[in-house]
């Protein structure tokens, strides 16, 4: 201990009393602020979430011991999780609270004392070292335990020191902090213009010596209808055309619904959940096919490497594209696709990364948003605005350009990326 510190107990310094459960007449639609514990978050008040209310006449008759006044401490007393703490804010300066906290108010110099005693619990060393009792996976401090908390006190001068000296490095976090969110929120914006500079065509040069997109297309596919000249496409480049997408695909298509096998686990089916939502695929989610309904999957169903899978209905996760590789299949022999994926397999000649990248784009995913259908929970993208979705086609050599490109750009972003989550 410092010289001029000395050991006490909460109850020395501060008064301290538990909270308070009314009954359900006590409450009203609008009153005295009533707080519960899911009002204690990120170690302030937010009385905004699932706000509730009792009348005054409980306030200062029944519910008097627990009535709380601007700069009380509160600790929540009951968990887990313990250890939430918040401060009474001065947009409060009338509550009260439930019983699975306790109200610690500060004998003298509230405004100082508060703040250290918030910050000492904070640390959370003295609340693990409290026995504490409850069952059915609840534990809970008692009053006696909370008023008997061990308090290292410092001298006043020396309290308003630490005080400082923590909020100056809080601040000094906090503004690391948002300096990270501000360059994630830079990477995220930077791979949305690369991928709108790589599909108009401005991400790589052009070489006049490739073969025409449009070449291409009549080799591949006789019957495409090719947009070369049209006025609305002619700020791609030379070389370049425009069609639809079930023109360059060998199968574009929605999965089947499935029939689910609680048992056997030997063949996947692939879901909206396997589309991971930071990117990637997994089949860690997946549920299985009864393996007596096999048949019923032709062999143009099961995913190759380079399919391009495309969430289709829901709301929050329509539009999600992913791009398969058999690499996370394991020892599983294939995977198939519920009828909630839609499936993009490109021809052979055309690189399916780069029309991965074109599906991912911000334009190409808008216009897949704009044209949903079905009710605001139950959103749906039908296969026929994947097939008449129009993509602008490079030439098959800049298209293997503009991959690598992205992918060169796309890796060290990545790695700024990781640097900030160490």
């Amino acid at each position: 201990m410092p010289k001029g510190w000395c050991w006490c107990r909460l109850e020395e310094i501060a008064y301290v009393t538990s909270g308070s459960t009314p009954n359900k007449e006590s409450f009203a639609s609008e009153g005295i602020p009533y707080l519960k514990m899911y009002n204690l978050r990120n170690q302030k008040i937010d009385f905004d979430f699932k706000p509730q209310y009792i009348k005054a006449e409980v306030h200062n008759g029944k519910l008097k011991r627990s009535r709380t006044e601007v700069g009380d401490l509160i600790m929540n007393i009951v968990g887990p999780p313990l250890g939430k703490l918040a401060i009474i804010p001065s947009s409060l300066p009338q509550a009260n609270f439930n019983q699975a906290a306790v109200l610690i108010r500060p004998l003298l110099y509230k405004t100082v004392l508060t703040k250290y005693l918030f910050y000492y619990l904070s640390e959370m060393s003295e609340i693990n070292s409290i026995s504490t009792k409850g069952s059915a996976g609840q534990i809970n401090i008692s009053l006696t335990q909370s008023q008997n908390i061990r308090v290292p006190l410092p001298p006043l001068s020396e309290q308003n020191r630490i005080i400082t000296e923590i909020e100056y490095y809080f601040v000094l976090i906090n503004n690391i902090e948002q300096s990270q969110i501000d360059l994630q929120t830079a990477i995220k914006q930077t791979k949305s213009k690369i991928l709108n500079l790589a599909i108009h065509g401005k991400l790589v040069p052009q070489d006049p010596s490739d073969e025409p997109a449009s070449e291409l297309l009549k080799r591949i596919n006789p019957k495409a209808e090719i947009t070369c000249d049209n006025a609305q496409y002619r700020k791609i480049p030379k070389n370049w055309c425009a069609c639809k997408l079930v023109d360059i695909c060998s199968f574009l298509s929605r999965g089947k619904s499935p029939k689910y096998s609680e048992e056997d686990k030997t063949y996947p089916v692939f879901a909206q959940k396997c589309n991971l939502k930071d990117g990637g695929v997994s089949l860690e989610q997946a549920k299985f096919l009864d393996p007596s309904t096999i048949n019923k999957w032709n062999e143009v169903y099961k995913l190759q490497t380079g399919d391009i899978l495309v969430n289709s209905t829901g709301t929050g996760t329509v539009g999600r594209t992913r791009l398969f590789n058999t690499n996370c299949l394991g020892n599983y022999p294939f995977v198939v696709p519920d009828s909630h994926v839609s499936v993009v397999r490109v021809l052979k000649s055309i690189c399916p990364q780069y029309v991965y990248a074109y599906i991912s784009s911000d334009s190409i995913q808008r216009y897949m948003e704009e044209n949903l259908a079905g009710s605001t929970n139950q959103k749906e993208l039908y296969i026929g605005v994947l097939e008449n979705m129009h993509i602008f086609l490079p030439p098959l050599a800049e298209q293997y350009r503009i991959v690598a490109k992205i992918e060169k750009l796309f890796s060290s972003l990545n790695n700024i990326q990781k640097a900030l989550e160490v």
